[in-house]
């Protein structure tokens, strides 16, 4: 499987990040991978702008039927972004929303999954 990570700053959670590599036994990508991938694990603030374009662009390598997983500082933490503006860009980048979990005690994880393409 293969991940691509984008976002990522110095405030994003690194033992999550290392057990995402452990998971898939391999390192995450980045932005200039320049191929398909699988996933794409976006890191995103409520200083970041648009969701909608970061969501767009964060489709760019990804496989059709691929997933993104939307990350986000917790709600109350500094830069959170509101659940209600993550259901609002989701449909209209394209994507649907399935998931949120909390999975660091600073960030939550929302599921995105992206149409299939046709064969």
């Amino acid at each position: 499987m293969v991940i691509q990570e984008l976002g990522w700053d110095s405030d994003a959670d690194d033992d999550l990040r290392v057990a995402i590599e452990d998971a898939i036994d391999a390192d995450m990508v980045d932005g200039d991978h320049g191929n398909v991938v699988d996933a794409v694990l976006l890191w995103w603030r409520q200083e970041d702008g648009d969701l909608v374009d970061g969501l767009v662009d964060s489709l760019t390598d990804l496989v059709g039927g691929g997933v993104i997983w939307l990350l986000t500082p917790k709600v109350g933490r500094p830069n959170s972004v509101d659940p209600s503006d993550i259901a609002e860009a989701a449909p209209i980048a394209g994507l649907s929303q399935t998931t949120t979990a909390a999975v660091s005690k600073d960030w939550a994880a929302t599921r995105l999954v992206a149409p299939k393409t046709p064969a």
